[in-house]
Protein backbone atom coordinates (compact mmCIF):
# COMPACT_ATOMS: atom_id res chain seq x y z
CA UNK A 1 0.00 0.00 0.00
CA UNK A 2 2.73 2.38 0.66
CA UNK A 3 4.48 5.42 -0.75
CA UNK A 4 7.27 7.83 0.14
CA UNK A 5 6.86 6.85 3.74
CA UNK A 6 9.27 7.19 6.59
CA UNK A 7 10.65 3.94 7.76
CA UNK A 8 12.73 3.72 10.87
CA UNK A 9 14.16 0.30 11.74
CA UNK A 10 12.29 -2.24 13.82
CA UNK A 11 13.47 -3.22 17.23
CA UNK A 12 10.80 -5.79 17.94
CA UNK A 13 11.25 -8.69 15.53
CA UNK A 14 14.91 -9.46 16.06
CA UNK A 15 16.43 -9.41 19.52
CA UNK A 16 19.50 -7.23 19.46
CA UNK A 17 19.49 -6.86 15.70
CA UNK A 18 22.07 -8.00 13.19
CA UNK A 19 25.38 -6.11 12.94
CA UNK A 20 24.90 -5.75 9.20
CA UNK A 21 21.18 -6.06 8.41
CA UNK A 22 21.61 -5.30 4.69
CA UNK A 23 24.17 -8.07 4.21
CA UNK A 24 21.98 -10.49 6.17
CA UNK A 25 18.95 -9.47 4.15
CA UNK A 26 20.75 -9.94 0.82
CA UNK A 27 21.95 -13.36 1.94
CA UNK A 28 18.38 -14.23 2.92
CA UNK A 29 17.15 -13.08 -0.49
CA UNK A 30 19.45 -15.55 -2.18
CA UNK A 31 18.26 -18.37 0.07
CA UNK A 32 14.57 -17.75 -0.66
CA UNK A 33 15.02 -17.12 -4.37
CA UNK A 34 14.96 -13.33 -4.24
CA UNK A 35 18.01 -12.61 -6.33
CA UNK A 36 19.08 -9.00 -6.28
CA UNK A 37 21.53 -7.78 -8.88
CA UNK A 38 24.96 -9.41 -8.42
CA UNK A 39 26.51 -5.95 -8.14
CA UNK A 40 24.27 -4.69 -5.36
CA UNK A 41 26.26 -2.62 -2.91
CA UNK A 42 25.22 -2.02 0.66
CA UNK A 43 26.67 1.46 0.47
CA UNK A 44 24.74 3.22 -2.28
CA UNK A 45 21.89 5.56 -1.52
CA UNK A 46 18.21 5.06 -1.80
CA UNK A 47 14.94 5.75 -0.18
CA UNK A 48 12.50 3.51 1.46
CA UNK A 49 8.99 2.85 0.27
CA UNK A 50 7.22 0.06 -1.41
CA UNK A 51 8.96 -1.53 -3.94
CA UNK A 52 11.80 -3.66 -4.66
CA UNK A 53 13.54 -6.90 -4.17
CA UNK A 54 14.51 -9.37 -6.76
CA UNK A 55 13.83 -12.90 -7.32
CA UNK A 56 14.79 -15.76 -9.50
CA UNK A 57 15.37 -13.89 -12.69
CA UNK A 58 14.44 -14.68 -16.19
CA UNK A 59 15.96 -12.71 -19.05
CA UNK A 60 16.97 -9.94 -19.33
CA UNK A 61 19.01 -9.53 -16.13
CA UNK A 62 17.94 -6.72 -13.80
CA UNK A 63 19.57 -3.33 -13.72
CA UNK A 64 22.16 -2.74 -11.04
CA UNK A 65 20.70 -1.18 -7.93
CA UNK A 66 21.90 -0.69 -4.39
CA UNK A 67 20.17 -1.16 -1.04
CA UNK A 68 21.30 1.30 1.61
CA UNK A 69 20.39 3.92 4.20
CA UNK A 70 22.92 6.42 2.83
CA UNK A 71 21.55 9.12 0.57
CA UNK A 72 17.99 8.06 1.25
CA UNK A 73 15.05 10.25 2.08
CA UNK A 74 14.10 7.99 4.95
CA UNK A 75 15.43 4.63 6.12
CA UNK A 76 16.58 2.06 3.61
CA UNK A 77 16.03 2.51 -0.11
CA UNK A 78 17.29 1.69 -3.58
CA UNK A 79 19.33 3.70 -6.07
CA UNK A 80 20.58 2.92 -9.55
CA UNK A 81 24.28 2.03 -9.63
CA UNK A 82 24.29 2.57 -13.38
CA UNK A 83 21.97 4.31 -15.82
CA UNK A 84 18.66 2.55 -16.34
CA UNK A 85 16.51 2.77 -19.45
CA UNK A 86 12.70 2.93 -19.51
CA UNK A 87 11.25 -0.56 -19.69
CA UNK A 88 14.29 -2.15 -18.09
CA UNK A 89 13.72 -4.85 -15.48
CA UNK A 90 14.84 -3.73 -12.03
CA UNK A 91 14.11 -6.90 -10.11
CA UNK A 92 11.74 -9.85 -9.86
CA UNK A 93 10.04 -11.17 -6.73
CA UNK A 94 8.85 -14.81 -6.89
CA UNK A 95 5.45 -15.34 -5.32
CA UNK A 96 6.97 -17.94 -2.99
CA UNK A 97 8.91 -15.10 -1.32
CA UNK A 98 5.80 -13.08 -0.40
CA UNK A 99 4.77 -13.04 3.28
CA UNK A 100 1.05 -13.55 3.79
CA UNK A 101 -1.40 -15.76 5.63
CA UNK A 102 -0.90 -18.24 2.77
CA UNK A 103 2.88 -18.52 3.17
CA UNK A 104 3.45 -18.15 6.92
CA UNK A 105 4.14 -21.10 9.22
CA UNK A 106 0.56 -21.12 10.63
CA UNK A 107 -1.15 -20.94 7.24
CA UNK A 108 -3.09 -24.16 7.86
CA UNK A 109 -4.63 -22.84 11.07
CA UNK A 110 -5.46 -19.47 9.52
CA UNK A 111 -7.17 -21.18 6.60
CA UNK A 112 -9.22 -23.45 8.88
CA UNK A 113 -10.32 -20.44 10.94
CA UNK A 114 -10.87 -18.21 7.91
CA UNK A 115 -14.56 -17.59 8.61
CA UNK A 116 -13.97 -16.69 12.28
CA UNK A 117 -11.22 -14.27 11.27
CA UNK A 118 -13.32 -12.22 8.87
CA UNK A 119 -13.35 -8.51 9.70
CA UNK A 120 -14.22 -5.14 8.22
CA UNK A 121 -10.61 -4.49 7.23
CA UNK A 122 -9.92 -7.97 5.86
CA UNK A 123 -6.41 -7.72 7.31
CA UNK A 124 -6.73 -9.95 10.41
CA UNK A 125 -5.19 -13.14 8.92
CA UNK A 126 -2.11 -11.25 7.68
CA UNK A 127 -1.73 -9.42 10.97
CA UNK A 128 -1.94 -12.68 12.92
CA UNK A 129 0.66 -14.15 10.57
CA UNK A 130 2.96 -11.20 11.34
CA UNK A 131 2.33 -11.43 15.09
CA UNK A 132 3.29 -15.10 15.04
CA UNK A 133 6.36 -14.74 12.82
CA UNK A 134 7.71 -11.78 14.81
CA UNK A 135 8.10 -13.86 17.97
CA UNK A 136 8.91 -17.22 16.40
CA UNK A 137 12.62 -17.90 17.08
CA UNK A 138 13.01 -19.91 13.88
CA UNK A 139 10.96 -17.66 11.61
CA UNK A 140 12.35 -17.67 8.08
CA UNK A 141 11.48 -13.97 7.83
CA UNK A 142 13.79 -12.65 10.57
CA UNK A 143 16.39 -11.09 8.20
CA UNK A 144 13.52 -9.42 6.32
CA UNK A 145 12.12 -7.97 9.54
CA UNK A 146 15.51 -6.39 10.27
CA UNK A 147 14.93 -3.89 7.44
CA UNK A 148 11.49 -2.90 8.71
CA UNK A 149 11.03 0.51 10.29
CA UNK A 150 11.26 0.70 14.05
CA UNK A 151 7.69 0.03 15.13
CA UNK A 152 7.86 2.42 18.07
CA UNK A 153 8.84 5.31 15.81
CA UNK A 154 6.23 5.17 13.06
CA UNK A 155 5.10 8.68 12.11
CA UNK A 156 1.49 8.05 11.09
CA UNK A 157 -0.87 10.64 12.60
CA UNK A 158 -2.56 7.82 14.52
CA UNK A 159 0.50 7.89 16.80
CA UNK A 160 0.43 11.64 17.33
CA UNK A 161 -1.18 12.97 20.50
CA UNK A 162 -4.84 13.68 19.71
CA UNK A 163 -4.52 17.38 20.51
CA UNK A 164 -1.51 17.77 18.21
CA UNK A 165 -3.24 15.85 15.43
CA UNK A 166 -6.36 17.99 15.61
CA UNK A 167 -4.44 21.23 15.91
CA UNK A 168 -2.09 20.62 12.98
CA UNK A 169 -4.46 18.80 10.63
CA UNK A 170 -7.79 20.46 11.34
CA UNK A 171 -9.83 20.77 8.17
CA UNK A 172 -7.74 18.28 6.18
CA UNK A 173 -9.94 15.25 6.87
CA UNK A 174 -7.09 13.34 8.51
CA UNK A 175 -8.23 13.58 12.18
CA UNK A 176 -11.63 12.14 11.30
CA UNK A 177 -10.07 9.30 9.29
CA UNK A 178 -7.68 8.50 12.14
CA UNK A 179 -10.47 8.39 14.72
CA UNK A 180 -12.31 5.82 12.61
CA UNK A 181 -9.11 3.80 12.24
CA UNK A 182 -8.45 3.78 15.98
CA UNK A 183 -11.99 2.72 16.80
CA UNK A 184 -11.87 -0.09 14.23
CA UNK A 185 -8.45 -1.27 15.42
CA UNK A 186 -9.60 -1.48 19.04
CA UNK A 187 -12.78 -3.29 18.09
CA UNK A 188 -11.01 -5.75 15.78
CA UNK A 189 -8.33 -6.51 18.33
CA UNK A 190 -10.68 -7.03 21.28
CA UNK A 191 -13.33 -9.03 19.42
CA UNK A 192 -11.25 -11.18 17.03
CA UNK A 193 -7.47 -10.99 17.41
CA UNK A 194 -6.95 -11.26 21.17
CA UNK A 195 -9.46 -14.12 21.64
CA UNK A 196 -7.74 -16.01 18.80
CA UNK A 197 -4.27 -15.56 20.31
CA UNK A 198 -5.52 -16.58 23.76
CA UNK A 199 -7.04 -19.71 22.23
CA UNK A 200 -3.60 -20.61 20.82
CA UNK A 201 -1.10 -19.69 23.56
CA UNK A 202 1.47 -22.10 22.12
CA UNK A 203 1.60 -20.01 18.93
CA UNK A 204 1.36 -16.49 20.38
CA UNK A 205 3.51 -15.55 23.37
CA UNK A 206 2.44 -12.95 25.89
CA UNK A 207 4.97 -10.64 24.24
CA UNK A 208 2.78 -10.18 21.16
CA UNK A 209 -0.61 -10.05 22.89
CA UNK A 210 -0.61 -6.30 22.95
CA UNK A 211 -3.02 -3.74 21.54
CA UNK A 212 -0.09 -1.35 21.15
CA UNK A 213 1.86 -3.82 19.00
CA UNK A 214 -1.25 -4.64 16.98
CA UNK A 215 -1.82 -0.92 16.44
CA UNK A 216 1.77 -0.59 15.16
CA UNK A 217 1.44 -3.56 12.82
CA UNK A 218 -1.77 -2.17 11.35
CA UNK A 219 0.15 1.03 10.52
CA UNK A 220 3.01 -1.01 9.07
CA UNK A 221 0.67 -3.05 6.87
CA UNK A 222 -1.06 0.18 5.87
CA UNK A 223 2.24 1.65 4.71
CA UNK A 224 4.25 -1.34 3.51
CA UNK A 225 1.93 -4.00 2.16
CA UNK A 226 0.74 -4.46 -1.40
CA UNK A 227 -2.65 -5.40 -2.75
CA UNK A 228 -2.82 -7.05 -6.12
CA UNK A 229 -5.26 -5.40 -8.57
CA UNK A 230 -8.37 -7.50 -9.16
CA UNK A 231 -9.45 -8.67 -12.56
CA UNK A 232 -12.74 -7.19 -13.76
CA UNK A 233 -14.61 -10.43 -13.17
CA UNK A 234 -13.29 -10.51 -9.60
CA UNK A 235 -14.46 -7.03 -8.67
CA UNK A 236 -17.68 -8.32 -7.11
CA UNK A 237 -15.85 -10.86 -4.97
CA UNK A 238 -14.17 -10.28 -1.64
CA UNK A 239 -11.13 -8.02 -2.19
CA UNK A 240 -7.66 -9.53 -2.10
CA UNK A 241 -5.92 -9.49 1.25
CA UNK A 242 -2.73 -7.42 1.47
CA UNK A 243 0.65 -9.17 1.32
CA UNK A 244 4.15 -8.19 2.36
CA UNK A 245 6.61 -8.08 -0.55
CA UNK A 246 10.22 -8.26 0.72
CA UNK A 247 12.53 -5.84 -1.06
CA UNK A 248 9.66 -4.35 -3.05
CA UNK A 249 8.70 -2.51 0.13
CA UNK A 250 12.11 -0.84 0.16
CA UNK A 251 11.26 1.58 -2.64
CA UNK A 252 9.74 4.93 -1.79
CA UNK A 253 6.83 6.59 -3.57
CA UNK A 254 6.62 9.69 -5.73
CA UNK A 255 3.78 10.95 -7.88
CA UNK A 256 6.42 11.36 -10.60
CA UNK A 257 7.75 7.82 -10.04
CA UNK A 258 10.28 6.06 -12.23
CA UNK A 259 9.33 2.43 -11.57
CA UNK A 260 6.20 0.35 -11.35
CA UNK A 261 5.34 -3.10 -9.96
CA UNK A 262 3.84 -5.54 -12.46
CA UNK A 263 2.02 -8.74 -11.51
CA UNK A 264 2.14 -12.11 -13.26
CA UNK A 265 1.23 -15.67 -12.33
CA UNK A 266 4.60 -16.64 -10.87
CA UNK A 267 6.25 -13.40 -9.86
CA UNK A 268 6.10 -9.65 -9.34
CA UNK A 269 8.37 -7.54 -11.55
CA UNK A 270 9.62 -4.03 -10.85
CA UNK A 271 10.14 -2.25 -14.16
CA UNK A 272 11.56 1.21 -14.89
CA UNK A 273 8.93 3.54 -16.36
CA UNK A 274 11.40 6.25 -17.36
CA UNK A 275 15.19 6.64 -17.63
CA UNK A 276 16.93 6.65 -14.24
CA UNK A 277 20.40 8.26 -14.20
CA UNK A 278 23.21 6.61 -12.31
CA UNK A 279 23.09 7.43 -8.60
CA UNK A 280 19.42 8.44 -8.63
CA UNK A 281 16.87 6.89 -6.34
CA UNK A 282 14.33 4.42 -7.66
CA UNK A 283 10.75 5.35 -6.80
CA UNK A 284 7.67 3.19 -6.97
CA UNK A 285 4.09 4.47 -6.90
CA UNK A 286 1.43 3.61 -4.37
CA UNK A 287 -1.22 4.95 -6.70
CA UNK A 288 -2.68 8.41 -7.19
CA UNK A 289 -2.43 9.60 -3.61
CA UNK A 290 -3.30 13.05 -2.31
CA UNK A 291 -1.11 14.40 0.47
CA UNK A 292 -3.79 13.85 3.12
CA UNK A 293 -3.86 10.18 2.11
CA UNK A 294 -0.07 9.95 2.19
CA UNK A 295 0.20 11.39 5.69
CA UNK A 296 -2.71 9.29 6.92
CA UNK A 297 -1.59 5.95 5.47
CA UNK A 298 2.18 6.31 5.15
CA UNK A 299 3.27 9.03 7.53
CA UNK A 300 4.77 11.49 5.01
CA UNK A 301 3.82 13.93 2.25
CA UNK A 302 5.32 15.32 -0.94
CA UNK A 303 6.22 19.01 -0.56
CA UNK A 304 4.12 21.47 -2.54
CA UNK A 305 3.94 21.55 -5.56
CA UNK A 306 5.53 18.14 -6.23
CA UNK A 307 2.45 16.01 -5.64
CA UNK A 308 0.56 16.35 -8.90
CA UNK A 309 -2.08 13.95 -7.53
CA UNK A 310 -2.98 16.21 -4.62
CA UNK A 311 -6.67 16.95 -3.99
CA UNK A 312 -8.95 18.96 -1.74
CA UNK A 313 -12.30 17.75 -0.44
CA UNK A 314 -15.54 19.65 -0.14
CA UNK A 315 -17.80 17.71 2.19
CA UNK A 316 -21.13 16.96 0.57
CA UNK A 317 -23.02 18.23 3.59
CA UNK A 318 -21.11 21.51 3.23
CA UNK A 319 -22.76 22.07 -0.16
CA UNK A 320 -26.12 21.41 1.49
CA UNK A 321 -25.25 23.93 4.19
CA UNK A 322 -24.30 26.50 1.54
CA UNK A 323 -27.65 25.91 -0.18
CA UNK A 324 -29.49 26.36 3.10
CA UNK A 325 -27.70 29.66 3.71
CA UNK A 326 -29.29 30.97 0.53
CA UNK A 327 -32.84 30.32 1.73
CA UNK A 328 -35.11 32.98 3.23
CA UNK A 329 -38.22 31.08 4.28
CA UNK A 330 -39.00 27.80 5.99
CA UNK A 331 -40.59 26.55 2.77
CA UNK A 332 -37.34 27.19 0.90
CA UNK A 333 -35.37 25.33 3.59
CA UNK A 334 -37.69 22.36 3.40
CA UNK A 335 -37.30 22.32 -0.37
CA UNK A 336 -33.49 22.14 -0.01
CA UNK A 337 -33.85 19.12 2.27
CA UNK A 338 -36.28 17.56 -0.19
CA UNK A 339 -33.77 18.06 -2.99
CA UNK A 340 -31.04 16.59 -0.79
CA UNK A 341 -33.12 13.51 -0.01
CA UNK A 342 -33.70 13.10 -3.74
CA UNK A 343 -29.93 13.25 -4.36
CA UNK A 344 -29.41 10.64 -1.64
CA UNK A 345 -31.92 8.41 -3.39
CA UNK A 346 -29.93 8.82 -6.60
CA UNK A 347 -26.81 7.86 -4.57
CA UNK A 348 -25.08 11.07 -5.60
CA UNK A 349 -24.53 12.34 -2.05
CA UNK A 350 -24.25 11.02 1.49
CA UNK A 351 -23.80 12.39 4.98
CA UNK A 352 -20.13 11.34 5.08
CA UNK A 353 -19.24 11.75 1.42
CA UNK A 354 -17.03 14.39 -0.20
CA UNK A 355 -16.60 16.01 -3.58
CA UNK A 356 -12.97 15.57 -4.57
CA UNK A 357 -11.24 18.43 -6.39
CA UNK A 358 -7.90 17.87 -8.09
CA UNK A 359 -5.52 20.39 -9.58
CA UNK A 360 -6.90 19.97 -13.09
CA UNK A 361 -10.20 18.14 -12.73
CA UNK A 362 -13.04 17.29 -10.42
CA UNK A 363 -12.61 13.61 -9.60
CA UNK A 364 -16.26 13.30 -8.53
CA UNK A 365 -17.55 15.15 -11.59
CA UNK A 366 -20.86 13.32 -11.99
CA UNK A 367 -21.78 13.65 -8.33
CA UNK A 368 -20.95 17.34 -8.11
CA UNK A 369 -22.57 18.20 -11.43
CA UNK A 370 -25.79 16.44 -10.47
CA UNK A 371 -25.80 18.02 -7.01
CA UNK A 372 -25.34 21.55 -8.32
CA UNK A 373 -28.00 20.95 -10.96
CA UNK A 374 -30.62 19.61 -8.53
CA UNK A 375 -29.97 22.17 -5.78
CA UNK A 376 -30.02 25.11 -8.20
CA UNK A 377 -32.82 24.21 -10.63
CA UNK A 378 -36.14 26.06 -10.43
CA UNK A 379 -38.69 24.45 -8.07
CA UNK A 380 -41.05 23.58 -10.91
CA UNK A 381 -38.28 21.86 -12.86
CA UNK A 382 -37.30 19.90 -9.77
CA UNK A 383 -40.89 18.70 -9.34
CA UNK A 384 -40.90 17.43 -12.91
CA UNK A 385 -37.56 15.68 -12.41
CA UNK A 386 -38.76 14.09 -9.20
CA UNK A 387 -41.97 12.91 -10.85
CA UNK A 388 -39.78 11.18 -13.44
CA UNK A 389 -38.06 9.42 -10.51
CA UNK A 390 -34.73 10.85 -11.55
CA UNK A 391 -34.98 9.66 -15.11
CA UNK A 392 -35.07 11.76 -18.19
CA UNK A 393 -32.38 13.53 -20.12
CA UNK A 394 -28.92 12.16 -19.43
CA UNK A 395 -27.10 14.68 -21.54
CA UNK A 396 -24.25 16.66 -20.04
CA UNK A 397 -24.84 20.16 -18.88
CA UNK A 398 -22.65 22.78 -20.42
CA UNK A 399 -20.58 22.30 -17.31
CA UNK A 400 -18.26 19.37 -17.62
CA UNK A 401 -16.33 19.97 -14.41
CA UNK A 402 -12.77 20.09 -15.57
CA UNK A 403 -11.15 22.96 -13.74
CA UNK A 404 -10.89 25.08 -16.90
CA UNK A 405 -14.62 24.69 -17.57
CA UNK A 406 -15.82 25.85 -14.17
CA UNK A 407 -16.12 29.52 -15.26
CA UNK A 408 -18.57 28.32 -17.94
CA UNK A 409 -21.03 26.91 -15.41
CA UNK A 410 -24.37 28.58 -14.81
CA UNK A 411 -24.12 31.55 -12.47
CA UNK A 412 -26.27 29.87 -9.83
CA UNK A 413 -24.04 26.79 -9.88
CA UNK A 414 -20.88 28.86 -9.54
CA UNK A 415 -22.36 30.82 -6.65
CA UNK A 416 -23.31 27.68 -4.75
CA UNK A 417 -19.89 26.16 -5.42
CA UNK A 418 -18.16 29.36 -4.32
CA UNK A 419 -20.14 29.49 -1.07
CA UNK A 420 -19.28 25.84 -0.45
CA UNK A 421 -15.56 26.58 -0.92
CA UNK A 422 -15.75 29.51 1.50
CA UNK A 423 -17.40 27.32 4.14
CA UNK A 424 -14.73 24.65 3.59
CA UNK A 425 -11.91 27.16 4.05
CA UNK A 426 -13.42 28.14 7.40
CA UNK A 427 -12.82 24.63 8.74
CA UNK A 428 -9.03 25.13 8.80
CA UNK A 429 -7.33 26.63 11.86
CA UNK A 430 -5.19 28.92 9.67
CA UNK A 431 -5.70 30.80 6.42
CA UNK A 432 -3.72 30.50 3.20
CA UNK A 433 -1.71 33.67 3.85
CA UNK A 434 -0.49 32.40 7.21
CA UNK A 435 0.59 29.06 5.78
CA UNK A 436 2.22 30.78 2.82
CA UNK A 437 4.24 32.91 5.21
CA UNK A 438 5.55 29.84 7.03
CA UNK A 439 6.53 28.14 3.79
CA UNK A 440 8.21 31.16 2.22
CA UNK A 441 10.38 31.91 5.25
CA UNK A 442 13.05 29.20 5.15
CA UNK A 443 14.42 30.10 8.56
CA UNK A 444 11.00 29.87 10.22
CA UNK A 445 10.11 26.71 8.31
CA UNK A 446 13.34 25.02 9.39
CA UNK A 447 12.43 25.59 13.04
CA UNK A 448 9.14 23.76 12.70
CA UNK A 449 9.01 20.18 13.91
CA UNK A 450 8.83 17.43 11.30
CA UNK A 451 5.13 16.93 12.06
CA UNK A 452 4.45 20.64 11.75
CA UNK A 453 6.18 20.72 8.37
CA UNK A 454 4.25 17.72 7.05
CA UNK A 455 0.91 19.05 8.27
CA UNK A 456 1.67 22.46 6.79
CA UNK A 457 2.30 20.90 3.37
CA UNK A 458 -1.03 19.03 3.56
CA UNK A 459 -2.99 22.15 4.52
CA UNK A 460 -1.27 24.39 2.02
CA UNK A 461 -1.77 22.07 -0.93
CA UNK A 462 -5.47 21.74 -0.19
CA UNK A 463 -5.96 25.47 0.27
CA UNK A 464 -4.20 26.24 -3.00
CA UNK A 465 -6.68 24.00 -4.81
CA UNK A 466 -9.63 25.55 -3.00
CA UNK A 467 -8.45 29.11 -3.68
CA UNK A 468 -8.01 28.27 -7.35
CA UNK A 469 -11.59 27.03 -7.35
CA UNK A 470 -12.68 30.18 -5.57
CA UNK A 471 -11.13 32.35 -8.29
CA UNK A 472 -12.76 30.30 -11.04
CA UNK A 473 -16.21 30.68 -9.52
CA UNK A 474 -15.94 34.43 -9.07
Amino acid sequence: MATQAKRPRVAGPVDGGDPDPVACFLSWCRRVGLELSPKVSERAGGRRTRGGARAALTSPPPAQVAVSRQGTVAGYGMVARESVQAGELLFVVPRAALLSQHTCSIRGLLERERVALQSQSGWVPLLLALLHELQAPASRWRPYFALWPELGRLEHPMFWPEEERRCLLQGTGVPEAVEKDLANIRSEYQSIVLPFMEAHPDLFSLRVRSLELYHQLVALVMAYSFQEPLEEEEDEKEPNSPVMVPAADILNHLANHNANLEYSANCLRMVATQPIPKGHEIFNTYGQMANWQLIHMYGFVEPYPDNTDDTADIQMVTVREAALQGTKTEAERLLVYERWDFLCKLEMVGEEGAFVIGREEVLTEEELTTTLKVLCMPAEEFRELKDQDGGGDDKREEGSLTITNIPKLKASWRQLLQNSVLLTLQTYATDLKTDQGLLSNKEVYAKLSWREQQALQVRYGQKMILHQLLELTS
